[in-house]
């Protein structure tokens, strides 16, 4: 191959490659479209020793434009039974998040500043649950395609938008034939990998890929915690009433 022909080429890929944008929002499709959802889920946590906590918990997330509704709860053991988080996820500014702790009987408004904190000692931090929105970042530089399990995925960075965010990049592994998210880097304010969550067990429900099972690992405290899905229910017919904030003290 002579070198015009191998330059129109590499010109021609170029032209066909997908932006990292583009690869978010085709990500962010690939789940969208629940309406709704009710599940239950275990949280299950594990120290540096590898002694294992497990926790049972119930989820509730209503899909909105401009920002889906979410609302978790803590059935297990006793001493976070009746916990909740409550947030308000946002495309165009800060979401809202609320703590609710049974033995205090009140309501704790979770400011920007402190999300970065972990979440009911979890390595998920308030962040990793609130906003995932596509426009909360940026994505520069070139998509790598890369080999990942079986898979092949499209590697490339994206940047919180947020100056409170607790980190400075994250690196994401997409599959290239479904657009789900396989797995995600980290990276602290001191630009050092701080976790890496690896995203598996997808399935269908009602024509919509759910994840069934997220593992956060941590490698400055070696502790890990894994979220699975026990039961996931999608079209549950919610609405906004369902995430009052009146909701969080019944």
């Amino acid at each position: 191959m002579n070198k015009i022909v191998l330059a129109s080429c590499l010109l021609a890929a170029n032209l066909f490659a997908l932006s990292g944008l583009e690869i978010a929002k085709k990500s962010d499709a690939a789940v969208s479209g629940f309406e709704s959802s009710v599940s239950t889920m275990q949280m299950v946590m594990i120290n540096s020793a590898g002694q294992k906590t497990v926790r049972d918990m119930k989820g509730a997330t209503l899909e909105k434009e401009g920002g889906d509704k979410m609302l978790m709860e803590f059935l297990s053991p006793a001493d976070v039974k009746g916990t909740k988080l409550l947030t308000y996820q946002h495309v165009d500014k800060d979401d809202d998040q609320w703590l609710y702790l049974p033995a205090l009987k009140r309501i704790k408004r979770i400011s920007g500043r402190n999300k970065t904190g972990s979440f009911m000692g979890s390595e998920f931090s308030y962040e990793d649950i609130s906003s995932q929105e596509v426009e909360k970042y940026t994505y520069p530089g070139e998509v790598e395609e890369v080999p990942c399990g079986d898979k092949t995925c499209y590697k490339g960075v994206r940047i919180p938008k947020d100056r409170l965010s607790g980190y400075t990049k994250q690196i994401t592994w997409v599959d290239k034939d479904t657009f789900l998210v396989q797995k995600v880097e980290y990276y602290d304010r001191k630009k050092s990998l701080l976790k890496t969550a690896i995203f598996s067990d997808y399935k269908k429900i009602d024509g919509v890929w759910r994840v069934g099972k997220i593992d956060m690992k941590n490698h400055q405290n070696d502790k890990e915690t894994i979220l699975i899905w026990v039961d996931d229910k999608v079209k549950a017919g919610l609405t906004d009433k369902h995430f009052s904030k009146r909701i969080l003290k019944q």
